[in-house]
Order: C-alpha cells, then sequence, then structure tokens
C-alpha cells in the first residue's frame, strides 16, 4: 500500500514541476477499501514547544501518545496568522491563493486585492469537498474562521456545510469566550450554549464542546455510514486568549510557574535537545521579560498556570477521539494529523486594568446570541473583569497570557504569531496512523522542510481522490504542496520549490536550509532589509549572513517576488510598496 503512495507523490512532484494540477486517472463515489479514515487537529496560538513530545511540563498524554508511535516533523511550518493559516490548511494553497492573505475583518477591495477577499474565493476548494467525490463523510468540530460573513440572515456561501462539510459544529468567527462563545454555530444555525437541543453538558466549556461533538459525529458515522471513509477536522481553540479554564485543571499545574520565565524556557531549551528536536548548537533567542523585576509575580504565574490548563484539556478531549476511534475499531486505519494555527501570542489584550467596571446586567436570554468576540459582559451578566486584580480562567474574565509567556511558548525561536521568523511559524506536527506507517519508522523524527500545503496534498494522495482543474465552470489553482507519504516509510520527502510567506509586509523564503525573512509594517507597506540564515547551523535566527552571501539573498528574493506575484500577494494592501 506505502509503495503506491510513493509513486503519486512522485508524479506529482513531476507535474508541480511542469506547472499542471495533480490529479488521478480516475474519481469514485464509492469508498475504497484502501482508503483510510483521515483526522485533522488544529490547535490555536500555541508555540513549539507547548505540547509535552515537543519539550513542554504541560501534561498532554493523548498527544505525546501519537507520537510515540507515530511521526514527529521538525521543521512543519504555519503562516503565523489563524484567518491564512486555515485557509492554507483547508484548501491546500497559500492563503493568498484561497483569497485569505489577511485577517477576515480586513476592508479590501477583492478585485483590486485578489488575494485579500475575506472569504475562501471560488478558485479553492476544501479537503472536505475533494474528498466527498472519492467516497468520504466529512466532519468538522471547531474554529471556522475563513469567511467575513457571520450575521444570522446573511450569506452563506462560504461557511463549512457550503464548502463541503455534511456536518459542522463550532464557531464561525476566530475568538470569544469558551463559556460563551461567539457566532457558535451548528449547521447553518447560529446558536447559544443555552439552546443548542443537540448538545446540553453540565457545564458547558467550548473544548469540552468541540471534542464531545467531534466524537458525536464519529459516532454517528458509525452507525449509518454503510462503510464509508471519513474526513474530520478538529479546530480547537485552545490556547487562544481569553485565559478560560475549569478550576480541576488549573490545580494541576499548582507551583509550576513560580521559577518564572528564564527557568522553564531553560527545561524546555534542555528537553527539546534531549529529544532531538533542536541541535545543541544553536543558541535560544532573547529572552522576553526579566523574572526578577516583575512586580505582579501571582498574577503571571496564574496566567501560565491557565495558559497550561487549557491545553491539557485540550488533550483530553483529543484522548476522547482517540478512544472512539478505539471503540469503533478505526484507529488503526484512521490517519491522524496534529499541528496549530501559528506561535504563542504576544498580543496583550486584557492586561491593563480596569478603571470603572458597568454594573451588572441582566442574563443574556437563551436565544440571545453571543457575537462579541470581546464581551463587556459575561452571559449571567457579570461585567467582564481584566488586568492584574484578576485571577484569569472564570467566566467573568477576559485576560491574555502575554508576551513574557509567549516567548516561553516559542521556545527557543525568535518572534511571535504575527512574524515569519521561526516563533510565529513553526509548528509540531504530529502524524500517527497504524496501517500507513511502517512499523520501523514509529516513533522517528522527520526533519524536512514541509507545510501546511502539504497536508491536502497528501490526503488527495492516500485517499486516491482527484484534485480538480475545473469546478462549475471556474478554473481551480493547482496544488502547490507534496505529499508527504513517502516519509510514512522512511523515504526522503523531495520538495522541488522553496516555501514561500507573507503577513502584514512580513516575508520568507525558505530553500534547503538557507532562509531569508524581513519585518514589514503593516500600514506602509514600508520592509526592513532581508536577513539570511543557515537553518541546519542557527535554526533559531541569532547570525545574519546576509551580508556575506549576497547572491543568495538576491537569488531567494527573485524568488520571493516571482511567487508573490504569481499567487496573488501582489498587489497588497499595505501601502504603495510591492517590493
Amino acid at each position: 500500500m506505502i509503495h503506491s503512495y510513493h509513486l503519486r507523490a512522485a508524479s506529482l512532484c513531476l507535474l508541480l514541476l511542469a506547472g499542471f494540477t495533480p490529479l488521478h486517472a480516475e474519481s469514485t463515489s464509492q469508498p475504497n477499501s484502501s482508503q483510510p479514515n483521515i483526522v485533522v487537529i488544529l490547535a490555536d496560538d500555541m508555540g513549539y514547544s507547548d505540547i509535552g513530545c515537543y519539550g513542554s511540563e504541560i501534561k498532554t498524554p493523548a498527544l505525546d501518545t501519537l507520537a510515540e508511535s507515530g511521526l514527529r516533523f521538525t521543521q512543519f511550518y504555519n503562516t503565523a496568522r489563524c484567518c491564512p493559516t486555515r485557509a492554507s490548511l483547508l484548501t491546500g494553497l497559500y492563503p493568498h491563493q484561497a483569497g485569505v492573505g489577511h485577517m477576515v475583518t480586513g476592508n479590501y477591495d477583492p478585485n483590486q486585492y485578489p488575494g485579500y477577499h475575506q472569504n475562501l474565493n471560488d478558485r479553492c476548494q476544501t479537503i472536505a469537498q475533494v474528498l466527498e467525490p472519492a467516497g468520504y463523510s466529512t466532519y468538522m468540530s471547531g474554529k471556522w474562521h475563513v469567511c467575513h460573513d457571520i450575521q444570522p440572515d446573511g450569506p452563506k456561501h462560504t461557511w463549512p456545510l457550503q464548502r463541503g462539510f455534511d456536518q459542522f459544529y463550532g464557531t464561525i468567527t476566530g475568538a470569544g469566550s469558551f463559556y460563551d462563545p461567539a457566532a457558535l454555530c451548528r449547521g447553518n444555525t447560529l446558536i447559544t450554549p443555552e439552546n443548542d437541543a443537540e448538545y446540553k453538558p453540565e457545564q458547558f466549556y467550548y473544548t469540552d464542546a468541540i471534542g464531545d461533538n467531534a466524537v458525536s459525529f464519529l459516532q454517528q458515522h458509525e452507525q449509518s455510514s454503510d462503510d464509508k471513509p471519513f474526513f474530520l477536522y478538529v479546530a480547537f481553540t485552545s490556547a487562544h486568549w481569553p485565559m478560560h479554564a475549569l478550576p480541576e485543571d488549573i490545580e494541576k499545574y499548582e507551583g509550576v510557574y513560580n521559577k518564572g520565565y528564564g527557568k522553564i524556557r531553560k527545561d524546555r531549551f534542555e528537553k527539546l535537545q534531549e529529544e532531538g528536536l533542536i541541535d545543541p548548537q544553536w543558541k535560544m533567542a532573547a529572552r522576553a521579560g526579566n523574572w526578577k523585576q516583575i512586580k505582579e509575580k501571582p498574577w503571571e504565574v496564574a496566567c501560565m498556570q491557565v495558559y497550561a490548563a487549557m491545553i491539557d484539556r485540550m488533550d483530553q478531549n483529543v484522548a476522547k477521539i482517540t478512544q472512539q476511534l478505539k471503540d469503533s475499531g478505526e484507529f488503526d486505519n484512521t490517519l491522524v494529523f496534529y499541528m496549530q494555527d501559528n506561535g504563542g501570542c504576544a498580543e496583550g489584550v486584557g492586561r491593563q486594568r480596569d478603571k470603572n467596571l458597568p454594573e451588572p446586567r441582566p442574563a443574556m436570554a437563551a436565544d440571545e446570541l453571543q457575537m462579541a468576540i470581546i464581551p463587556k459582559f459575561a452571559r449571567d451578566g457579570r461585567p467582564v473583569r481584566h488586568g492584574p486584580e484578576t485571577t484569569p480562567g472564570a467566566a467573568d474574565t477576559y485576560i491574555a497570557y502575554g508576551r513574557n509567556w509567549a516567548n516561553v511558548s516559542n521556545t527557543p525561536f525568535r518572534e511571535y504569531k504575527h512574524w515569519v521568523h521561526e516563533g510565529g511559524i513553526a509548528t509540531p506536527l504530529i502524524v500517527h496512523w497504524p496501517s500507513g506507517i511502517e512499523e520501523a519508522e514509529r516513533g522517528k523524527l522527520v526533519s524536512t522542510p514541509s507545510h501546511l500545503i502539504d497536508i491536502m496534498a497528501t490526503c488527495v494522495d492516500v485517499a486516491g481522490a482527484t484534485y480538480p482543474a475545473e469546478v462549475d465552470g471556474k478554473s481551480i489553482t493547482p496544488l502547490p504542496g507534496i505529499s508527504l507519504a513517502p516519509a510514512f516509510a522512511g523515504d526522503e520527502v523531495k520538495r522541488p520549490t522553496p516555501i514561500f510567506w507573507e503577513h502584514e509586509a512580513n516575508c520568507a523564503v525558505r530553500d534547503g536550509k538557507w532562509k531569508i525573512v524581513r519585518y514589514g509594517r503593516m500600514g506602509s507597506g514600508e520592509t526592513k532589509p532581508w536577513e539570511l540564515h543557515d537553518m541546519e547551523a542557527d535554526r533559531t535566527e541569532q547570525n545574519d549572513l546576509a551580508s556575506q552571501h549576497p547572491e543568495i539573498v538576491e537569488k531567494m528574493a527573485a524568488q520571493w517576488q516571482s511567487w508573490a506575484e504569481e499567487a496573488d500577494v501582489l498587489p497588497w494592501p499595505w501601502g504603495n510598496l510591492n517590493k
């Protein structure tokens, strides 16, 4: 079975080199007994070292177990921000090619800036849309965040059910309370935790709701699928702000973070080295924050304690999903991917002191929709509190864990969410598939630089699906990614082209061991000079070699410019500067 994947992957590389869309000889509307089920799990606003098997002290036994008997990719990349990452993951394209080159809240003219359409465009297909004709049932639970339209009576052509999913439970928008999520939805209907007839837990907590509904979809599939394979996309909002967690999970991390930023970073750095995930010769990027100078240490400790609890709870829900796969007998033939949408988040949401809190108001009615990402009141009418007077975690709080802890999350890398230095774009990738990963390869590390664009290509490959050239008279953008399936047998994953990035005028190119990267300024489109880094000797980007190898910078900068023009990155809406 694996060898056929290798042949298809080799053909895919040749097609990409020639500039053609990878297609299989024929499509099928019936399931094939060799087709795996596919589960894609995406976490939110987490750094490279935030799960146990990538260096963390946070307890993630479910993910660690998947890694032990699967593969860990050491150089897998996202796009540095939530909306673009989700668009890229879902479509197998660079985000601009899918029309989501920035956040879906931007006010950009899609005719003038086609890469910044604010919605998935009609020149892309989601994994669900591509797998459905190959016989798959398709389900999603969690955060969508790839469309601009979220009003109850507004257009829904870019909501999940209209983009290939048979069933959907989750949030259409990008953030909100874990106790009363903004734009919560079932199917095409916006709902609330109180009026949802299908899910009535004793205590509503969004991470549990995502996991429970994912399990429910799997159970429904087992009962009525006629042996069809399934594709399940699980998009957790952990550990995106606000720092909301349940008391029993918070208690697990009592005292763990009293030692402060530097000691936690050091411990993670050493564990990453021991695991072989980073090279001992690399130096850690500069530390953010001096623990000795922090005046409100108990509050800082509490923020990270709640953050850890959020990740812990997410892992508990990953365990629910894997247990359901085992209970249904589907575990061995299910290909599971786990990854994160961007690096740790340095945004300081909710970290300012409250001055004049409003008086409590009446509780919201059961049918009253929560549409505010940052609400002023909890659902029960209590005013939402912020700042260091407030212990995070409860429904009437709204606080982010801050830049200093994000620096810990991104150990050992530089920068954060938003930027395309390694701290913004490096993510774990765990791949688990007992029937598809050869026994000798299980538990190994894969060092091939890879990207979200490769997930669709891999799904198409292993499912024997057809990626279309045209849908409803519209040309579909060819896939730029490659199948990662050769790694399942220990073979080299060969990438014929570099990997590219642009977000808010921050730009990068990765080609083999070389990476060029530069800072940009969204408001003006101004950019700083390119840096050049040797990723084999210095993946933490501490030594800029641009002045020593100007010819490499010039070549790679020209590659970026060509890609940007072809992939709808340019023209960009960041001022008049396009280069």
